[in-house]
């Protein structure tokens, strides 16, 4: 009987509605919004107290970003200025013996209507026959000659974006298939190796900087562990107190936050003095070769992702080393 009234007097259970999920208190979002500003502002300020030691890690990984930087933007320069070359890109087309210079020409206004055709030049038989005679020394003996044997001659120059060897060949297939010309001459040799050079630039690049970004994590995780072992006294009182693992790496985190974000930016700045300093004489070297080739700085994109990307790899050799040092670190 007691048992059943107790029963009967105990208030009935709510029932949640589907999907109920408990709220969490209004003012935790700005304590923890209050907690990182906390964290970064004491974290850049402990940077600032010893400008010695932090000026060292961050001038050996701004070093370390600036060669990789240096390699990337090299690299992309080399492949714009193989982009820029038509010699060995351009293939000539020569016609029947039959063929005058007014089909001749109407075969050039067809070849330059082709997709992925920048620019056209007609060759004709008299110009072939006066080049000749002028650069081969024979001008005499031809001059023998009742007829002019030589054909004319269609060069056909590729846009900058053709640089692939498939998509030169699908090109000058098309273009031999054209009832004026007799036979097409291309050097597809020499594209195929000036890509295989470009490829394997490439992919050394993409390798050392990877090795590089592996020295500025170990540089950042070094230098957050002295000051770990700097601070061990406070970081065991925040353990004694029930301080969590995350609430103790925050102000770490952001030290290396601070590290790599001021590395990168002086990295960009190396690498813009480096340019500014080569840029005259390369401008005046492609004066001498009648060129318009000009160097190309990082974009805002690639400038962003350089600071950003060592920002990131900061914090990253920072987690690390924490999150080791406390799992090793017990209070007594």
């Amino acid at each position: 009987m007691k048992s059943a009234r107790k029963k009967s007097i105990e208030p009935p259970r709510q029932v949640k509605p589907e999907g109920y999920q408990r709220r969490k208190p209004s003012g935790w979002l700005s304590i923890n919004l209050l907690l990182h500003r906390e964290a970064l502002g004491a974290s850049l300020r402990r940077l600032l107290l010893a400008p010695f030691t932090s000026a060292m890690a961050i001038i050996v990984m701004a070093i370390a970003l600036s060669l990789a930087g240096s390699f990337y933007v090299l690299v992309n320069n080399a492949q714009q200025l193989v982009d820029n070359l038509h010699t060995g890109k351009q293939f000539s087309l020569f016609l029947h013996e039959r063929i005058s210079d007014k089909q001749a020409a109407n075969l050039a206004q067809r070849l330059q209507a082709y997709p992925g055709v920048a620019n056209v030049v007609l060759i004709s038989k008299q110009q072939a026959l006066a080049e000749f005679q002028q650069y081969s020394g024979f001008g005499a003996a031809l001059n023998a000659l009742e007829s002019n044997p030589l054909p004319a001659v269609i060069q056909v120059f590729p846009i900058q974006e053709i640089t692939e060897t498939y998509q030169l060949t699908q090109l000058l297939e098309q273009a031999k298939n054209e009832q004026e010309v007799d036979f097409a001459q291309i050097d597809m040799d020499w594209v195929a190796r000036l890509q295989s050079i470009m490829r394997i630039a490439n992919q050394v690049v993409m390798l050392l900087s990877s090795l590089l970004a592996v020295a500025v994590i170990f540089i950042t995780g070094n230098t957050i562990r002295l000051e770990l072992q700097t601070r061990r006294d406070e970081v065991v009182v925040e353990k004694l107190v029930g301080a969590t693992n995350a609430f103790i790496c925050l102000p770490f985190l952001y030290s290396g936050f601070w590290f790599g974000f001021i590395a990168g930016c002086f990295a960009w700045c190396i690498i813009a003095m480096m340019l500014f300093m080569v840029s005259s004489p390369i401008a005046h070297l492609s004066l001498l070769y009648q060129s318009q080739f000009q160097l190309h700085f990082m974009n805002l994109l690639e400038s962003v992702g350089l600071i950003f990307g060592a920002s990131a790899l900061g914090v990253l050799g920072a987690s690390a080393i924490v999150s080791h040092q406390l799992r090793l670190l017990k209070p007594e």
